[in-house]
């Protein structure tokens, strides 16, 4: 009986300790003090999410598989030094094979590669993925794979996705290595994305986020010049770029996603590919939708990869749309941009989603850059991706299906884990 009881004490303590916050948690909405342009919230932005905003950079914005993926297989084929590259989603296919033949190849050529896939997210990755890169040389590292010593972080997963090339090109956004990202979002099989290419001295920042993530997995620091070498200007945006983890206490994305609603005046946009917010982010929302912030939020439609996402979503619009905002969900393919633009000046893109997952229990990495040309042109992206979808209104809401409302009570109390 004794031992029955220490049992299930333990699995009760590992459970609670797989769903359990940050110490650090927001629990108090943001006033109004500042808007997006002022050097306050720039001074802010930059103290209380981390790393400063540096100047000279230049960050290339790239739709779909067919414009994002050559350009990163371009960057690992020219590195001379090292590659460091870490992502959620591996799996077998083409694109999977393409990763693997060009990070092989690399390490065979004496490049340094070290590479960080997650352990959920690579379980359809097929082992003779991984073993063709370690016999090349590259040093290939699972995050939290299932032991008994991870088993109260089970439920952290890393969802970054950083490749860092010779220290002075880096890549993040949404995209994952999985042939659904290939193409150009033709149909439901070809999935829309975004990812970035960034250079100048911010690739120093994505260089010490993955240097976070492989000093937890393997005990080692990657420094010198190799990895940190020195980064001329490559442009005229400022950016920097900044990471969470429940493992370090942190609140990054939740507070900035905070503090960027709360210094709106006049126009948030948002691609939300999960789009489940706390009660907080909702409060914020609803507060600039009053100060006559237009709020615009493009979310999946029909074609979602998760179900329980799309239900305990939508339980949450129906404030959101009497209060005034505007929800589109996308209609040709699954829409898994992660991205907003604040006033026309700040963008923030990566891996995080609008969601308490990548608040509290994710590994997630974000990219802020503020500038009004970049913020622009992802002003028209998101025009551009309105225009495939089906604005969602406010009796709409009230007219949704009695099961639909049935299934939102079922998977609401479930919403932080989606």
């Amino acid at each position: 009986m004794i031992a029955i009881t220490v049992v299930l004490t333990v699995l009760a303590v590992t459970l609670l300790a797989n769903f359990s916050r940050s110490e650090k948690a927001v629990e108090h909405t943001l006033a109004h003090q500042y808007t997006v342009h002022e050097p306050q919230f720039r001074r802010e932005m930059g103290v209380m999410l981390g790393p400063s905003i540096t100047g000279g950079n230049h960050v290339d914005a790239y739709d779909n598989g067919d414009e994002i993926f050559p350009p990163m297989l371009e960057a690992i084929a020219a590195a001379e030094k090292t590659i460091n590259f870490e992502t959620y989603i591996y799996w077998s296919g083409d694109v999977g094979q393409q990763f693997a033949d060009a990070l092989s190849e690399r390490a065979r050529a004496g490049v340094r590669v070290n590479v960080i896939i997650d352990w959920v997210g690579g379980m359809k990755m097929e082992n003779a993925l991984l073993d063709q890169m370690v016999d090349a040389g590259a040093h290939v590292e699972l995050y939290r794979p299932l032991r008994w010593y991870n088993l109260g972080r089970l439920n952290h997963r890393t969802h970054r996705k950083l490749l860092i090339v010779d220290g002075a090109v880096g890549f993040t956004g949404g995209v994952g290595i999985a042939d659904v990202w290939s193409g150009h979002a033709e149909d439901p099989d070809h999935w829309r994305d975004m990812h970035f290419r960034v250079r100048g001295p911010v690739v120093a920042q994505m260089q010490a986020a993955f240097n976070d993530n492989w000093i937890k997995v393997t005990g080692e620091v990657l420094n010198g010049e190799d990895y940190f070498p020195p980064l001329q200007r490559a442009g005229d945006m400022d950016a920097h770029l900044f990471i969470s983890s429940p493992s370090g206490g942190g609140e990054s994305m939740h507070l900035m996603y905070l503090m960027a609603i709360a210094a709106s005046r006049r126009t948030i946009d948002m691609h939300a590919s999960y789009f489940v917010p706390d009660e907080l982010a909702v409060q914020a929302l609803r507060s600039a939708l009053r100060r006559g912030v237009r709020v615009r939020v493009l979310v999946p439609g029909e074609h979602i990869d998760s179900e329980t996402v799309r239900i305990a979503s939508k339980r949450l619009w129906g404030e959101l749309l009497r209060e005034g905002a505007e929800i589109y969900e996308y209609e040709p393919t699954m829409m898994h941009v992660k991205s907003m633009i604040a006033d026309g000046y700040m963008v923030s893109v990566g891996s995080t989603n609008f969601d308490m997952r990548s608040f509290s229990l994710n590994d997630e990495a974000s990219l802020n850059v503020y500038d009004e040309a970049f913020a622009a042109h992802m002003t028209a992206v998101f025009e551009e991706d309105i225009r495939h979808a089906k604005k969602y209104d406010h009796q709409m809401w009230l007219e949704r299906p009695w099961k639909e409302k049935f299934m939102e009570s079922v998977v609401m109390p479930l919403r932080s884990q989606l």
